[in-house]
């Protein structure tokens, strides 16, 4: 695990440095609270709306898929770069098709780069200030709720870096969220190694996760780890994946994420490999704390490794759970 985590360090870092990196810019405050500043229509359900968060002071760009009509909200949290450098769910998975029939609001944040979508306990000088739990939770679904006519039950999943977030998420808010889905992630917080983990994937992104936390010592490593919290998920429908970073179906050569690429396939091997294979070890820690717990989850383990092609794969698959969960 030692020498894998190493590994895995230098291949975020090699990753990350190939992604902008700008600061988050503050703005005026409109108000004195959270308010839904402008809605753009897209085109049929879809909808672009400008939120502006006093916790953060600033705007946030928010992608909203509506029903037209009164449906639960599943929250959709974009992987590290928060939709910024590398593009949102939108852009990278079909979920727009996918959810175009579906009886239920999809709302998915743009920003968020390397922030955990937590609390910060301070501001950063990179991405300025980060209060996203406070966001997700508390300013931005009243005003979904209020201008999209959502019906108060929700779901919440994310992809890497934000499936941890999820989760935490869930642990922040109990009740909240009816199901969570965490997508190739690794849930684990508070050991040492997991630490170094966070503070190298943070650091490859010019942020400073003391900034987020605190020290190795500060209690708030163990307040967000969903395997030491995990009996706080208890009654939430849980999905959780993870792959063995072996090649899986969207390694072969002809696969439309690869599109007879060859050196994207090694790419994708070298980089994204090792990467769930080390995401498998996490992801098992918390599948065998919740099975100790006889907390029930859908757990699914695949052949594949750390790529967007497998997160659209699990969005899908992890849909009856969360339709089920929700009431639609």
């Amino acid at each position: 695990m030692h020498r894998l985590s190493r590994s895995l360090i230098a291949l975020i870092a090699t990753f990350a440095a190939l992604m902008p990196v700008t600061a988050a810019t503050a703005s005026a405050a409109p108000g004195d609270g959270a308010a839904i500043l402008d809605v753009r229509p897209l085109g049929g359900r879809l909808y672009e709306v400008t939120v502006y968060s006093p916790a953060m002071n600033r705007t946030i760009p928010v992608w909203v898929s509506h029903p037209d009509f009164p449906a639960p909200a599943l929250y959709l949290l974009n992987a590290v770069d928060g939709g910024e450098s590398g593009g949102p769910w939108s852009n990278r998975t079909d979920v727009a098709q996918f959810f175009a029939d579906k009886p239920v609001n999809v709302i998915t944040p743009i920003g968020g780069r390397a922030s955990f979508y937590t609390d910060w306990i301070s501001d950063d000088p990179t991405l300025g200030r980060n209060m996203w739990s406070t966001f997700l939770i508390h300013e931005l679904p009243a005003l979904l709720e209020s201008r999209f006519q959502m019906t108060g039950r929700n779901a919440v999943a994310g992809a890497s870096m934000s499936a941890t977030s999820a989760l935490d998420l869930a642990l922040d808010a109990p009740g909240m969220y009816q199901a969570v889905g965490s997508y190739s992630g690794c849930p684990r917080t508070s050991d040492a190694l997991a630490r170094t983990y966070v503070r190298s994937e943070l650091g490859t992104f010019g942020a400073n996760a003391t900034n987020m936390w605190g020290a190795d010592d500060n209690p708030a490593w163990a307040a967000h780890d969903p395997v030491l919290n995990a009996e706080r998920l208890r009654g939430v429908a849980l999905y959780i994946s993870a792959g063995n970073g072996s090649p899986g179906v969207h390694e072969g050569l002809f696969d439309p994420s690869i599109a007879g690429d060859v050196g994207r396939l090694a790419d994708r091997m070298a980089v994204g490999g090792v990467m769930e294979s080390v995401v498998r070890e996490c992801t098992d820690s918390l599948v065998g704390r919740l099975n100790s717990l006889g907390i029930p989850a859908q757990v699914a383990y695949r052949n594949g490794t750390h790529a967007w092609p497998y997160w659209q794969d699990d969005l899908h698959d992890s849909w009856p759970l969360f339709a089920a969960a929700l009431g639609v």
